[in-house]
């Protein structure tokens, strides 16, 4: 059999592959314009958008019966937006790539999905089971520099292992029964892995607010904290700490004598700096003392999606910068960096800075929140003991949660596996159990 130009696999079917536009009509949707108040009255008509993708994100939902919006009968009149019948597959094919479903009442798409109403030969939860086998080769051969998108021409070459239709069903239904099963597998893990971090973050904040302290305590004057040891220093950031924002952006950031490497708010994980994507920026002489990093500087978000979140610069790189929407934080005594690094994870869990902020505010964390802002301080020498345990079990929840992490990408590769040697008759499904599917996945 020819190798498909798609979906390369396809081509070890057990059965001939058929286009999918042969045995299933092929549409798509629009959007009726907005600036037609009229086509927006009177909305009863289910309309399947990029709204409507995280229902489709995890593979667990074949069936969608509400969408956030809906389109009213004279939009679609007076657009090219199609109202197809329940049981029509859908497949995104913009910006969020390759998720699919089958419709579970009449509705109409967006633009942004491809839609087949199946004829007499193909089963609908067959074609969906196939299309989610072909999931990353729609990631794959997506394209576009803004949005990845994958082009009707493309679409129209799809193609599809075609069995005869009681065949279909019993696959469909073996994949239903068997990822059923993957998936309380994975779901499993993902609550592990929420509640390693839940006893993480406990952890955390009974270290800086010294719950395990037997000796006398007093009001630490935060409403978040709660009390703290009565020899505990409660004080401002600025008291102990520099706390300086780096260059503004410009549009000749790329041009100049003396470009350098200088970290933005998507390098700053947490507690992790990545440097593998790094842009650059003029910094003459003048200004290379002012916005250099040095070992040990505590980096903060100023603004971007997650507003305070930090990590410790670990000289990753020998000569570096920050631009503006980034903190830096460098201690004008002995107080530790990394102690402050939690009490703001504390901080940045519990909202304190969204809580202190306003409408105009809530999305950054000003210089002006952060500087007065204050935490628990203990001795110096204390710090350094507390920050070093901390540090001992962070290390061992990272093993863990890799550990972890590497069984749930087993667990996805396995289930992909199934569904793809399903749907090309690999094995015989009426025999067949999927029991084996999970070897080497721990329990």
């Amino acid at each position: 059999m020819s190798r498909n130009p798609i979906a390369p696999w396809l081509s070890e079917s057990r059965w001939s592959t058929v286009p999918i536009r042969l045995v299933a009509r092929l549409g798509s949707g629009h959007t009726p314009s907005r600036s037609k108040p009229e086509y927006w009255d009177g909305c009863t008509i289910p309309w399947v958008t990029l709204a409507d993708v995280w229902q489709l994100r995890s593979g667990q939902v074949d069936v969608i019966t509400e969408t956030k919006e809906k389109i009213s009968p004279l939009g679609v009149a007076n657009s090219a937006a199609v109202q197809h019948p329940a049981g029509t597959v859908i497949l995104s094919r913009t910006a969020s790539v390759g998720f699919s479903a089958i419709m579970g009442e009449s509705m109409a798409t967006s633009q942004d999905f491809a839609t087949w109403t199946c004829g007499p030969l193909l089963e609908p939860r067959y074609l969906l089971h196939a299309l989610r086998g072909m999931a990353p080769d729609f990631r794959r051969i997506a394209t576009g520099s803004t949005h990845k998108t994958i082009y009707m021409p493309d679409i129209e070459q799809l193609r599809v292992p075609l069995p005869p239709r009681d065949e279909q069903r019993r696959i469909a239904d073996f994949i239903d029964v068997e990822t059923s099963r993957i998936d309380q597998l994975f779901a499993l893990r993902e609550r592990q892995v929420a509640l390693l971090g839940e006893a993480a973050f406990s952890r955390v904040y009974d270290t800086v607010r010294g719950a395990d302290f037997c000796g006398s305590r007093k009001d630490s004057g935060l409403p978040w904290l709660g009390s703290v040891p009565v020899d505990w220093r409660v004080s401002a950031v600025s008291h102990h700490f520099e706390v300086a924002l780096g260059k503004m952006l410009n549009e000749e950031r790329k041009q100049g004598e003396h470009l350098r490497p200088y970290l933005r708010v998507a390098n700053v994980q947490w507690d992790h700096v990545d440097v593998s994507d790094l842009a650059v920026m003029d910094f003459p002489p003048e200004e290379q003392a002012r916005y250099r990093l040095q070992s040990g500087d505590l980096l903060v978000n100023e603004g971007g999606s997650w507003p305070g979140r930090a990590a410790i610069w670990g000289s990753e790189v020998p000569e570096i910068y920050y631009q503006k929407a980034l903190h830096r934080i460098r201690p004008r005594g002995e107080e530790l960096t990394r102690w402050l690094y939690y009490c703001l994870v504390v901080a940045e869990r519990l909202r304190v800075f969204q809580v202190q902020g306003n409408t105009s505010t809530m999305t950054h964390l000003t210089r002006e929140q952060l500087r007065p802002q204050r935490f628990p301080f203990p001795e110096v020498s204390r710090q350094a003991q507390l920050v070093a345990e901390l540090d001992r079990a962070a290390e061992r929840d990272r093993i863990v949660q890799q550990l972890l992490t590497r069984q749930m990408k087993l667990i996805a590769e396995r289930r992909q596996a199934l569904i793809t040697a399903a749907v090309t008759g690999q094995f015989d499904v009426s025999t067949a159990s999927g029991r084996n599917v999970l070897d080497g996945v721990t329990v």
